[in-house]
């Protein structure tokens, strides 16, 4: 059965195809007039080993650590909120 979750970035994942969760990365996020926008957090996610096959997932703290609950907390049975 198909899990789709949606990304902050409008696309979806189906969470049962993920292979791999990268490492959590932090980078400093600025704007076009190079003002200071915070803290942004990057991960990166696999379909399979093949680079083609991979996607970087990026936004705020609260979107990346929601969406990887999401993904993970599935996966060990636990309803996702």
């Amino acid at each position: 059965m198909q899990r789709w979750i949606k990304l902050p970035d409008g696309r979806v994942i189906d969470a049962n195809r993920i292979a791999y969760i990268g490492k959590t990365e932090t980078f400093t996020r600025i704007d076009e007039d190079g003002n200071d926008l915070g803290l942004g957090y990057a991960v990166n996610l696999g379909t399979d080993f093949p680079r083609e096959s991979q996607l970087t997932l990026t936004g705020s703290k609260d979107e990346v650590l929601g969406i990887l609950r999401n993904i993970l907390g599935r996966a060990e049975g636990t309803p996702a909120s």
